[in-house]
């Protein structure tokens, strides 16, 4: 007889592995008064016809990483030859409840700001510390021509970029270089992501947005690829020069390996928090055979749909009913 009696999220966290915080979270109120109107935003406007770029980090309170980011880029003081440059931390309330005993816990306050960027929501009655923000970003974000919004992952696995299913985002993925992995997909079934909100995720628009996971999200690593996936944004939308961010890149830029390209065919959601992975997934692994089993859920099996078919970020720490946990993808020409 089944087992009536299911997990705690809790219970699955204990489970899991242990990061270290390799990096330290910075302080960012010296940055909350900026010249937008709006807190934690600042704008710097070259005084030349140019696009409208922006670099959004902490979409999600515990990925420090694009934090660091936008820190360090706005203590550099930039100048852009043309256009202008927005820099800003989105869920400010989320990162100061950070504690590190519980990582995992201050991804969100009352709910994932990454799922909420529809009219529907933005325009409608109901309220949260995420809706609330999202709400006072808006006005900005719909000036934005360009967007970068830095992500970092659950779990230890290889940076990627996130292009929407649009061809202008897998050209504008293409045209950033880096990371190696493009990951080719509709979003998720429980809500919009920034990434796709109005003109980003409209072929008709001219607007365009890339969303980039740059590895674990404490982990030194993903610090470093994220700030040299936001000079590539910069160098990529014209209003920076190579010749100017060459400081804050990786070492051995712009050589980097062939860029894969995935597209995402389905999502995993569990009902429950009994869902298990099969195996020790962490991502961009490639099954050969398709039927094979890669998780369980009670009686229920999940298997690959097709033959080499590519895990792509799994993760349980966040299980929930309705909770994306993996998605399965293939590699396409590019």
């Amino acid at each position: 007889m089944k087992n009536l009696v299911q997990k705690t999220l809790e219970q699955v966290r204990a489970q899991l592995k242990h990061y270290p915080v390799e990096v330290e979270f910075p302080d960012i109120a010296k940055w909350q008064h900026g010249n937008t109107g709006v807190d934690y935003v600042h704008s710097i406007d070259s005084g030349v016809a140019g696009p409208h770029v922006m670099i959004l980090a902490l979409m999600h309170g515990n990925e420090v990483s694009g934090a660091i980011t936008v820190g360090r880029l706005l203590q550099a003081g930039l100048r852009p030859l043309k256009g202008r440059i927005t820099l800003g931390f989105a869920n400010v309330e989320a990162y100061r409840r950070f504690d590190a005993r519980n990582p995992d816990a201050t991804r969100y306050v009352d709910e994932d700001m990454n799922r909420v960027w529809s009219s529907s929501r933005l325009d409608g009655a109901e309220d949260s510390v995420e809706l609330r923000r999202a709400r006072q970003l808006r006005p900005i974000i719909d000036t934005i021509d360009y967007m970068l919004d830095l992500h970092s992952m659950h779990e230890e696995a290889p940076p990627l970029i996130v292009c929407g299913p649009l061809e202008k985002g897998i050209q504008f993925a293409a045209d950033v270089g880096a990371p190696e992995h493009v990951i080719i997909d509709v979003g998720h079934p429980n809500g919009k992501r920034m990434r796709d909100y109005a003109g980003f995720g409209d072929p008709a628009s001219a607007k365009n947005a890339l969303l980039i996971e740059t590895g674990q999200h404490f982990s030194t690593r993903s610090k470093d690829v994220a700030m040299d996936s936001a000079c590539r944004f910069l160098i990529a939308t014209g209003v920076m020069a190579a010749l100017d961010l060459r400081t804050f890149m990786l070492a051995g830029a712009p050589a980097q390996a062939k860029q894969r390209f995935i597209r995402v065919t389905e999502p995993v959601v569990a009902t429950s928090y009994d869902f298990e992975f099969a195996e020790d997934y962490r991502g961009m692994e490639i099954i050969e055979k398709a039927g094979t089993v890669i998780a369980r859920e009670g009686t229920r099996e999940f298997v690959t749909p097709y033959d080499n078919c590519v895990i792509v970020m799994p993760s349980l720490r966040q299980l929930g009913p309705g909770v994306t946990v993996v998605r399965l993808g293939h590699i396409v020409a590019r």
